[in-house]
């Protein structure tokens, strides 16, 4: 039996949060257990108390960082591994809502290593499901200053500011850093990140926790990170079929869609970093040098740097999401 890499999946991290839902059971099989609402299935992750573990193949049982510690560049990439070493830098997740999320606001990169010796949280969602009239807010509607969101923040009329879009499925947003934002309820989504957990909570709906008292916000540390200027964050791409469309290219990450009905090659020979797969739709077979590996909608899959040539076979047709570093 040969010990190369191959392409890998990790055993799902299941979050139950008080927003969450049961939709990743019904659309993608992920066993929630016991958990009445789970709404974030952490898919690939090295984050303390959620770090991945392998579930196939001969490294089944391992966890990530122990495989860039033994793997290093043929896992990750030269580049990527001399710039994070052991450290994965990202973070992939599919989140399912039943209520709105807080809004909120991340830090950059410099802020979250002053305040929490971490990373900033760049995020890119793709809609997989959304109900009818859902919406995702993402930036103010116009330029505001600071007394005026605080005025409204005070008043509880923050809404009233901030750019709401009614969102259905193949929707994609990008969110930097300092953009406020709200995941809204009936939407099912997979989230590409900074492996980052830093939130600031601006506003709840008043929400409160499992013992009654008003969930912790972060008034003072979001004000130094806002970015008070207007900001459209929907991506506008072309769908086609059987090629890549990129969706973003930034200094964190690069995604692009890839939707196909027939066998496609894939071609890695110009990336040198890891490759991940989140797949949305269908279901495909990945053929790699030294074998296969069936990929079905809500799986994810890290696909080592070594591997540079690959098959994919749709059953039918699939949609997956491709990520990797510039």
């Amino acid at each position: 039996m040969s010990n190369s890499l191959y392409p890998l999946k990790f055993t799902p991290v299941l979050k139950d949060k008080v927003w969450g839902s049961t939709r990743l059971e019904t659309y993608f099989g992920k066993n929630i257990e016991s958990l009445p609402n789970c709404g974030e299935s952490w898919e690939l992750s090295s984050l303390p108390g959620s770090v991945s573990i392998v579930r196939n193949g001969f490294l089944a049982g391992n966890e990530l960082p122990e495989l860039i510690e033994v793997y290093m560049e043929d896992l990750v990439g030269q580049q990527v591994y001399g710039t994070h070493g052991w450290d994965f830098p990202l973070l992939f997740k599919f989140i399912d809502t039943a209520s709105d999320l807080s809004v909120q606001v991340h830090p950059n990169d410099t802020v979250a290593a002053r305040r929490h010796q971490g990373r900033g949280k760049t995020e890119l969602w793709y809609v997989i499901h959304a109900e009818p009239g859902a919406e995702i807010i993402s930036g103010f509607a116009q330029d505001v200053d600071r007394e005026t969101y605080l005025h409204h923040l005070q008043h509880n009329t923050l809404h009233e500011i901030l750019r709401a879009d009614k969102v259905e499925a193949g929707d994609v947003f990008f969110i930097p850093p300092g953009q406020v934002h709200a995941i809204g309820a009936g939407i099912t989504l997979c989230e590409i990140q900074q492996s980052s957990d830093i939130t600031y909570r601006i506003y709840d709906w008043d929400r409160t926790d499992d013992t009654g008292r008003p969930r912790k916000l972060h008034t003072e540390e979001a004000l130094d990170v806002i970015d008070f200027h207007a900001a459209n964050n929907k991506i506008r791409y072309q769908s086609v079929r059987n090629a890549p469309v990129q969706l973003i290219q930034s200094a964190c990450f690069t995604t692009r869609l890839l939707t196909f009905d027939q066998q496609i090659e894939q071609d890695y020979v110009f990336v040198d970093s890891f490759v991940v797969y989140n797949c949305v739709f269908g279901s495909f077979t990945l053929h790699y040098p030294d074998g296969s590996e069936k990929i079905t909608a809500g799986e994810t899959v890290m696909i080592p740097a070594e591997l540079k040539t690959l098959k994919l076979l749709p059953d039918v047709e699939a949609t997956l999401l491709e990520t990797y570093i510039h």
